[in-house]
């Protein structure tokens, strides 16, 4: 179904009866030429460009609950391409051009805003880092404004600039970064992948991964095995448990990340800000909700909560940066699980399994790889060598050394990312 303003005035007219389903639910069949473990953002995506850029549309997308229900709906929404080291410059660069032309690409609204992100610094040492930082992404391309403080004064007056412990010196203004609507993100590449003959199977949770002589031959399920002679596993905060099905040991740890929201209120934050001192990043979502999170809770976990510690040190923070904050109610938190990586950057490669590839890794950074992360990784399954955006993210930097991408330059420790 294609959608238009006529569409939506005769909904409206008729009440609203006349829309389908977005995808179809099929039964799994017994073979698929590929099958992608994980119906989160990165899966979709994945199964989206591999069925319209290589033509492979005999795919199944297998997820244990229903689609979008993991982290691709447990995030706070931030779209950017504000990295400094070769290797995530790129690939995040390629990241935003996508998402600036998804919403033609799909035909569906996933309400992108780029509504601008500023970066706060609060010394001279982190006004040097933002200022290489910032001539990192013009010589990539992508858009960067150093402001000082009278200039972050003008986007952001409500902020406490005269904090004794954090003055705020200026920012790393990224006019091009903003938020998108999670949910619409995934349920726009579940509609273009089934649209282009993709099988999307929920509430089938894999449960083994067969191998014949080193070569990947397909999956169990609860619904049964399915054979298939490409395998690829996306299921971020889970992919070490799923590869451990494939005798894999990844080199990753799953750490619970919190967000939270308060109640609708009228427009006040334009931006998107991210306090480096405190780790607290804030938006204003599009029904009035302040939209905010922080730091891991810093203990390894699958379960998708946190705990109360974590969230006074989110509130300190958010006082810390607006104190108007203050008098706005929180009305919901949630977890998503984080899948950490030694050195803060994310994986994209083959394993030593043939047929058997991994997409994982993503620490702070999956939401705004998703179109990035699926193209990339799709590339990688049809052609079996790696797209140039992602050349670097090989998982064998972590046994050899080489190659590793420390972004947040906090050393090559889980609990430092």
């Amino acid at each position: 179904m294609g959608y238009s303003g006529f569409q939506i005035i005769k909904e409206g007219l008729f009440g609203q009866k006349g829309w389908k389903p977005l995808w179809r639910d099929p039964a799994p069949k017994p073979r698929y030429d590929a099958i992608i473990i994980g119906g989160g953002g990165h899966g979709l995506a994945t199964a989206y460009y591999l069925a319209r850029e290589h033509g492979l549309t005999n795919i199944a997308v297998l997820e244990k609950g229903h689609i979008g229900g993991g982290n691709i709906g447990r995030n706070t929404t931030i779209v950017r391409a504000n990295y400094f080291l070769p290797g995530n410059q790129e690939f995040y660069s390629h990241s935003l051009k996508l998402w600036e032309r998804m919403e033609q690409d799909l035909n569906y609204n996933v309400m992108h805003s780029q509504r601008g992100l500023i970066n706060l610094f609060h010394s001279d040492g982190q006004r040097d880092a933002f200022v290489r930082r910032g001539n990192a992404m013009i010589n990539q391309g992508d858009d960067a404004i150093l402001l000082d403080r009278e200039g972050v004064r003008s986007h952001l007056p409500y902020l406490d600039f005269d904090n004794a412990r954090f003055p705020i010196y200026g920012g790393l203004y990224h006019p091009r970064g903003g938020t998108a609507r999670h949910d619409a993100v995934a349920w726009g590449y579940a509609r273009g992948a089934d649209q282009r003959g993709v099988d999307l199977i929920q509430n089938c949770e894999v449960t083994g991964i067969d191998i014949e002589n080193g070569v990947v031959t397909g999956v169990q399920t609860t619904r049964g095995p399915i054979r298939a002679r490409k395998v690829g596993i996306v299921t971020a905060g889970r992919s070490g448990q799923v590869a451990a099905m494939a005798g894999m040991r990844l080199p990753i740890e799953s750490h619970v990340l919190q967000a939270f929201v308060t109640e609708g209120l009228k427009p006040v934050i334009d931006h998107v800000v991210s306090f480096g001192m405190g780790h607290f990043y804030i938006s204003q979502s599009d029904k009035g909700g302040l939209v905010f999170g922080g730091d891991l809770d810093f203990y390894a976990s699958y379960a998708a909560r946190g705990n109360l510690p974590m969230v006074e040190h989110v509130m300190e923070a958010a006082m810390t940066l607006m104190p108007m904050i203050g008098k706005a109610r929180v009305l919901r938190s949630w977890g998503g699980i984080m899948d950490m990586t030694p050195d803060g950057s994310p994986i994209i490669d083959t394993t030593p399994t043939k047929g058997l590839f991994i997409d994982c890794g993503w620490c702070y950074g999956g939401f705004k790889a998703v179109p990035a992360s699926g193209f990339a990784f799709a590339h990688l399954m049809a052609t079996g060598q790696p797209h140039a955006t992602a050349a670097k993210f090989r998982l064998d930097r972590f046994r050899t050394g080489v190659g590793l991408m420390d972004e947040e330059g906090t050393g090559s420790q889980h609990n430092l990312h």
